[in-house]
């Protein structure tokens, strides 16, 4: 697997002197710029512990979709133990106290049942229960999700957001990235010189042209499209090329949140 897409793990140490761990991959906006403050208020950072001496690294993206609950991608998952996890919600510059940040621990990790640790077999997507629930400071809120089954039209423009990687040189930012992306329809992002059989009806498929993408560090991280007069979450970043993240016709890869709105709401209790 690895080789073929660019498979995510942790990035952007927190409270450390190095800023970047160029040993391990991970997915980042390319082709971005800083995001206005205060706007995408579900995004968050999920982070991680590795040495369990209360250094947290940046590791995936992820978005709030209710109060106790954050969904993220299941490739982030290094481990079934929750207590070396964090959320962080209100976040924006990685690497300032800014005032808005809530620090929270994860309860419980629930990963889909159908995820084998094979990007190209699909549902990469898993939910974290918190300690306590985000509260609404002003600075937080929860993402809308899409109507189950809806697929985006080809085409269509969307936005990608995170702290992932900013060019092919390891370039990481200190705050939230955005950038417009467009998606392409699975009867093309499934042909063989774009991304073939491993793109299948249960992802999203954007970018591809070359200029802008996710790339490591943004994986888990929210694909958020303007749709029936509400920004909703269609997608959860999981994969993309390995070495260049924006290649022609190899878009970022996105989990489609439509397709498992079922399992989603079981894991809520709804």
């Amino acid at each position: 697997m690895i080789g073929l897409v660019a498979f995510l793990s942790c990035i952007g140490l927190i409270w450390a002197e190095e800023p970047f761990n160029h040993r391990v991959h991970n997915e980042r906006v390319i082709g971005g710029s800083n995001a206005e403050p205060n706007t995408w208020k579900w995004q968050i950072s999920l982070q991680y512990d590795s040495y369990g001496d209360g250094s947290y690294y940046h590791l995936c993206g992820g978005s709030i979709i209710d109060g106790f609950h954050v969904m993220t991608a299941a490739h982030c998952i290094l481990s079934n133990d929750p207590t070396g996890y964090r959320v962080v919600a209100g976040e924006y510059n990685l690497y300032e106290y800014d005032g808005s940040e809530q620090f929270i621990s994860v309860d419980r990790i629930h990963v889909h049942p159908g995820w084998n640790g094979d990007l190209g077999k699909g549902n990469d997507i898993a939910i974290l229960r918190l300690s306590v629930p985000v509260y609404d400071n002003g600075y937080v809120t929860i993402a809308e999700l899409p109507s189950p089954e809806q697929m985006l039209p080809h085409d269509f423009t969307c936005q990608i957001t995170g702290w992932g990687l900013m060019d092919y040189y390891g370039t990481t930012p200190e705050i939230l990235q955005v950038a417009p992306i467009r998606v392409v329809e699975h009867s093309i992002c499934s042909q063989p010189e774009w991304w073939g059989t491993i793109a299948l009806k249960t992802m999203v498929c954007a970018g591809g042209d070359g200029v802008i993408s996710g790339c490591q560090g943004d994986s888990g991280g929210p694909l958020n499209c303007f749709i029936d007069g509400a920004w909703r979450v269609h997608g959860v970043v999981s994969y993309g090329p390995a070495g260049m993240c924006n290649q022609v016709r190899k878009p970022t890869v996105f989990t489609r949140v439509s397709f498992f709105q079922d399992w989603i709401y079981s894991v809520l209790g709804y």
